[in-house]
Protein backbone atom coordinates (compact mmCIF):
# COMPACT_ATOMS: atom_id res chain seq x y z
CA UNK A 1 0.00 0.00 0.00
CA UNK A 2 1.41 3.13 -1.00
CA UNK A 3 1.36 6.24 1.60
CA UNK A 4 0.43 9.72 0.73
CA UNK A 5 3.14 12.20 0.11
CA UNK A 6 2.46 15.08 2.91
CA UNK A 7 4.47 17.92 0.76
CA UNK A 8 2.35 17.10 -2.19
CA UNK A 9 -1.08 17.22 -0.17
CA UNK A 10 0.04 20.56 1.44
CA UNK A 11 0.77 21.95 -2.00
CA UNK A 12 -2.81 21.17 -3.35
CA UNK A 13 -4.70 22.10 -0.10
CA UNK A 14 -2.81 25.82 -0.58
CA UNK A 15 -4.41 25.73 -4.70
CA UNK A 16 -7.26 25.28 -3.21
CA UNK A 17 -6.93 27.87 -0.78
CA UNK A 18 -5.66 29.88 -3.28
CA UNK A 19 -8.74 29.52 -5.54
CA UNK A 20 -10.85 30.35 -2.37
CA UNK A 21 -8.87 33.96 -1.69
CA UNK A 22 -8.90 34.70 -5.05
CA UNK A 23 -12.65 33.19 -5.66
CA UNK A 24 -10.78 31.86 -8.99
CA UNK A 25 -12.94 30.09 -9.98
CA UNK A 26 -15.90 30.72 -8.46
CA UNK A 27 -17.09 27.10 -8.66
CA UNK A 28 -13.93 25.86 -5.83
CA UNK A 29 -15.86 28.31 -3.39
CA UNK A 30 -19.63 27.13 -4.04
CA UNK A 31 -18.44 23.64 -3.84
CA UNK A 32 -17.22 23.78 -0.55
CA UNK A 33 -20.38 25.62 -0.01
CA UNK A 34 -22.18 22.39 -1.44
CA UNK A 35 -20.32 20.26 0.45
CA UNK A 36 -20.29 21.53 3.53
CA UNK A 37 -23.76 21.56 3.68
CA UNK A 38 -24.14 18.17 2.65
CA UNK A 39 -22.48 17.20 6.00
CA UNK A 40 -19.32 16.85 4.83
CA UNK A 41 -16.54 18.74 7.26
CA UNK A 42 -14.97 21.60 5.96
CA UNK A 43 -11.23 20.31 5.99
CA UNK A 44 -12.66 17.13 4.15
CA UNK A 45 -14.82 19.25 1.30
CA UNK A 46 -11.16 21.01 0.60
CA UNK A 47 -9.28 17.48 0.51
CA UNK A 48 -11.69 16.65 -1.84
CA UNK A 49 -11.79 19.66 -4.20
CA UNK A 50 -8.24 19.22 -3.81
CA UNK A 51 -8.31 15.70 -5.56
CA UNK A 52 -10.03 17.52 -8.15
CA UNK A 53 -6.73 19.63 -8.29
CA UNK A 54 -4.57 16.58 -8.51
CA UNK A 55 -6.28 14.70 -10.96
CA UNK A 56 -6.27 17.59 -13.41
CA UNK A 57 -2.89 18.39 -13.02
CA UNK A 58 -1.78 14.41 -13.53
CA UNK A 59 -3.66 14.76 -16.71
CA UNK A 60 -1.88 17.70 -17.58
CA UNK A 61 1.69 16.73 -16.63
CA UNK A 62 0.94 13.17 -18.44
CA UNK A 63 -0.96 14.40 -22.06
CA UNK A 64 1.26 17.93 -22.03
CA UNK A 65 -1.94 19.65 -21.96
CA UNK A 66 -2.76 22.73 -20.69
CA UNK A 67 -4.94 22.28 -16.88
CA UNK A 68 -8.47 22.01 -18.41
CA UNK A 69 -10.67 24.27 -16.73
CA UNK A 70 -13.85 22.63 -18.00
CA UNK A 71 -12.91 19.46 -16.58
CA UNK A 72 -11.94 20.63 -13.84
CA UNK A 73 -15.46 22.26 -13.29
CA UNK A 74 -16.82 18.86 -14.02
CA UNK A 75 -14.85 17.13 -11.63
CA UNK A 76 -16.18 19.22 -9.02
CA UNK A 77 -19.47 19.05 -9.68
CA UNK A 78 -19.42 15.21 -8.88
CA UNK A 79 -17.47 15.81 -5.76
CA UNK A 80 -17.72 13.64 -3.40
CA UNK A 81 -17.49 11.41 -5.87
CA UNK A 82 -13.98 10.94 -6.99
CA UNK A 83 -13.02 12.99 -9.78
CA UNK A 84 -13.26 10.82 -13.21
CA UNK A 85 -11.62 11.04 -16.66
Amino acid sequence: MEKSNPRLKRVFLEVVENQLEANDPPETRETLKRLTSEGVSEDNARIYIAQAVCMEVYHALKHKQEFNLPRYLKNLKRLPEEPGE
